[in-house]
């Protein structure tokens, strides 16, 4: 059997402090997404983007594993947020939020692979959004990150901070709000969750 460890091979990516802000350059890769728009919390597409995206990794991991002998684990959820142009995202209503739903993928997921998975999916329960669904690779490039500790609607005091930082070191923000949420809501405390918030950047 072999292994592919992620969270390991990708520790430099996803370990950032909660102290001090910092710098990371990430390579391209490859993601299960699912757009929408709308308050994360009411909105019923965005928990369907979430439940096609396990299905479709857990689909993918058991598949690969039984057929190829290849072992990994299933990422963390990740976000990538806008607000309407022109609006401060930390200040923005939620209710105009566009966002894109995704979980990283090792390289031994392919389209062959993703399109086998959507079927296997399909024959087995309905779910809504599962066709919008698609594997995309994803070249963030330059940015700045921060972890963020305690519940997600006290995450603006974090944002700044790493908005200071962005500034500070002579750099503008660009693309999108990006949020990768190591931990479990439904499991974890509001005040033990950890969220990793990123920035891609560009010099001003």
């Amino acid at each position: 059997m072999k292994k592919i460890d992620l969270r390991k091979d990708l520790k430099p990516f996803y370990n950032p402090s909660s102290v001090r802000a910092e710098l990371v350059e990430l390579p391209p890769m490859n993601f299960i997404m699912v757009d929408g728009r709308g308050d994360p919390n009411t909105s019923e597409a965005y928990r369907n983007s979430i439940e096609v995206l396990y299905n479709l990794s857990y689909t993918l991991k058991f598949a690969i594993k039984k057929e190829e002998g290849v072992d990994y684990p299933v990422m963390a959820l990740e976000g990538l947020w806008s607000a309407p142009e022109g609006v401060p995202f930390a200040a923005s209503d939620r209710a105009n939020w566009s966002w894109t739903s995704m979980i990283l993928q090792p390289v031994c997921v392919t389209d062959g692979w993703f399109r086998k998975a959507k079927e296997m999916v399909k024959a087995k329960k309905e779910l809504p959004l599962l066709d919008s669904a698609r594997l995309e690779e994803f070249a963030e490039g330059l940015s700045a990150q921060i972890l963020h500790v305690g519940p997600y609607s006290a995450e603006a005091p974090t944002i700044q901070r790493l908005h200071d930082f962005i500034r500070e070191k002579g750099f503008m923000a660009r693309g999108r709000h990006h949020e990768i949420y190591l931990g479990d809501p439904r499991r974890s405390a509001p005040e033990r969750l950890r969220t990793i918030i990123r920035q891609p950047v560009t010099h001003s």
